[in-house]
């Protein structure tokens, strides 16, 4: 299936998707039951515009997935956010291609930025492994104040808040190009750690909800 699909940068002609984009991420995180920041229709579309974006087409012109950039700190730190693929086409290996389309992307136009992602799943993990990303702490990440802004329609906005932003149900992994291990390193790491970290991502997320149903609980019987 993955040999017929197109992955390129996205431009104007594309903008048409951008509802159908924005629609399949949040109907896509309703379903696995996890937070996302919320974009909108007119800010994928400008994301294609200013051609910032990947997307994924059949070559009958049928929209597949989706990927876009975000710069933040001055041009020091780039996410590759908001990968998403048509239900008909996961398990494809075009998540894969979305994700080396848009890291390439990043890489040409600000060669000198760390790259980052924030991710729930283990699937997505192990492509950012196969890129040569590492898990890393929130610390590590941007300090740009709209970066952290940009989480507050994620349902799990509170909890992140409640952490100082030092923790949340996300994993943060990171590319830096000036001090960085070679793919073959990370994909061995992954390889033999996968397990850790998927028991890991697991314990987090239910301890995070525990502490935070706690904290709020007793919040509540403080002002009842």
């Amino acid at each position: 299936m993955e040999q017929s699909i197109i992955v390129r940068v996205a431009t104007a002609d594309d903008v048409h998707f951008a509802s159908t984009i924005t629609d399949e991420m949040e109907s896509s995180a309703k379903a696995r039951g996890t937070g996302i920041a919320k974009r909108s229709p007119e800010y994928v579309a400008n994301k294609m515009r200013e051609g910032k974006a990947v997307i994924a087409l059949t070559p009958k012109g049928e929209w597949v997935g989706f990927c876009y950039i975000e710069v933040w700190g001055h041009e020091q730190f780039v996410a590759n956010s908001g990968l998403i693929v048509s239900p008909v086409y996961r398990k494809s290996g075009v998540a894969k291609q979305i994700k080396q389309t848009i890291f390439n992307l990043s890489r040409t136009k600000y060669p000198a930025a760390k790259i980052f992602g924030l991710t729930t799943g283990l699937a997505v993990m192990k492509i950012n492994s196969e890129l040569g990303y590492e898990p890393v702490t929130y610390s590590e990440l941007t300090d740009d104040e709209e970066f952290w802004a940009g989480c507050k329609s994620c349902v799990n906005y509170d909890i992140l808040m409640s952490k100082e932003r030092k923790n949340c149900m996300c994993t943060a992994m990171l590319y830096d190009p000036a001090d960085h291990y070679e793919p073959e390193e990370t994909i061995a790491d992954f390889k033999q750690n996968s397990k850790l970290y998927e028991r890991f991502m697991k314990v987090k997320q239910s301890k995070l909800l525990k502490w935070f149903r706690k904290k709020a609980m007793k919040s509540y019987f403080i002002h009842f």
